[in-house]
């Protein structure tokens, strides 16, 4: 960043105290016409970090977009003190298509990062979008759902080895926590080994729009934004309750060991305990019924939504929790299980 504070990418600078909103050339179609993607950048008149926000790597994850363009359209940020790098969509030839890869050979855009010139065609969208965007930044909050036909509960993952992670994971203020490295090719994965500390927020599923979702991320956003200075009014949130989550031990996906049609008996987010009936899987005559089991005391973060499944296909992610966090849970804070009264305290 040059020494009056600019913020300045291939093609432009936003000086302190303005906003830009930018669509950024990153590729092209075999038409030959530009592939842009959608850039909000608020430059604050005051000292601060350079935050990203970013969703969408995957074409069909709505949520986090929604996330992105509040805080950049509908927030007071006149106080800010640094800079915001907003993209909201960064697969936008997949969001075009409404699906989770590149319709360039379906290639994984959040696999290719930090992205290489001369490369794939995913690679140098990727490098086009880190080199400008990313790369200048002192931290960031890349938002994602699950995939197509499943659920997860808001949390947050997040390489809690690394301090600055570690503060950064905390600050937003998520109930649950899962301790993991980035894989590699990830934005997360590769920004935080080049020294900038990034979290992924995992929320409900593609294809939709959860208001509930939406509005417990913004408050994680101001969250972190109170924790780094760069809006004063706002204070750290703390969740109630929550649960890090780290080893292979201490979570697992249950898959289906018959093929038919699933039967949930939990919401995404409910405390299920040891020997409960998660899921029941019949065939069309509701004949030869299937127990799904829970191997072990925890809680559901991910669960199927898409009720049909072949042998093999995944119906819930499990991760285990403490005996605090259990008593936590049951003292009010946890989703009951499908057919029970729903407390009307928000989670």
């Amino acid at each position: 960043m040059s020494d009056d504070r600019a913020f300045t990418y291939n093609g432009g600078a936003v000086p302190p105290g303005e906003t830009q909103n930018i669509r950024y050339g990153i590729s092209e179609t075999y038409l030959g016409d530009p592939v842009r993607i959608p850039v909000t950048i608020v430059n604050g008149e005051r000292d601060g970090p350079t935050a990203f926000l970013t969703a969408a790597a995957h074409g069909d994850e709505l949520n986090g977009i929604e996330v992105v363009r509040e805080v950049a359209h509908e927030w007071d940020l006149s106080a800010l003190a640094g800079t915001l790098v907003c993209l909201p969509v960064l697969n936008v030839p997949g969001f075009i298509a409404q699906q989770r890869y590149l319709p360039v050979y379906d290639r994984d855009l959040n696999r290719s990062f930090p992205g290489k010139p001369g490369s794939t065609s995913s690679k140098r969208m990727a490098h086009q979008i880190y080199e400008n965007f990313i790369a200048p930044c002192d931290f960031g909050l890349d938002f994602h759902t699950s995939t197509r036909g499943r659920t997860n509960m808001l949390h947050v993952r997040a390489d809690m080895t690394d301090e600055r992670v570690h503060r950064l994971a905390l600050a937003f203020g998520s109930k649950v926590v899962i301790d993991s490295d980035g894989p590699s090719g990830t934005l997360r994965g590769e920004a935080t080994d080049a020294g900038i500390p990034t979290i992924t927020i995992e929320m409900g599923e593609a294809h939709r729009f959860q208001r509930p979702l939406i509005d417990d991320a913004l408050a994680g956003v101001r969250s972190v934004f109170a924790e780094y200075g760069l809006l004063e009014t706002d204070t750290v949130r703390w969740p109630g309750w929550r649960t890090i989550v780290a080893g292979a031990g201490e979570k697992t996906w249950l898959r289906a060991d018959s093929g038919g049609i699933v039967d949930t008996h939990f919401e995404s987010g409910s405390l299920v305990r040891e020997g409960d009936r998660i899921a029941t899987i019949t065939n069309p005559f509701k004949e030869d019924a299937v127990a799904v089991e829970a191997p072990f005391t925890g809680l559901l973060i991910g669960l199927l939504e898409n009720p049909v499944v072949y042998p093999g296909n995944p119906l819930c992610h499990l991760v285990e929790i403490g005996e605090p966090t259990r008593r936590a849970i049951e003292a009010g804070d946890a989703p009951r299980p499908v057919g029970q009264p729903t407390p009307t305290a928000e989670e």
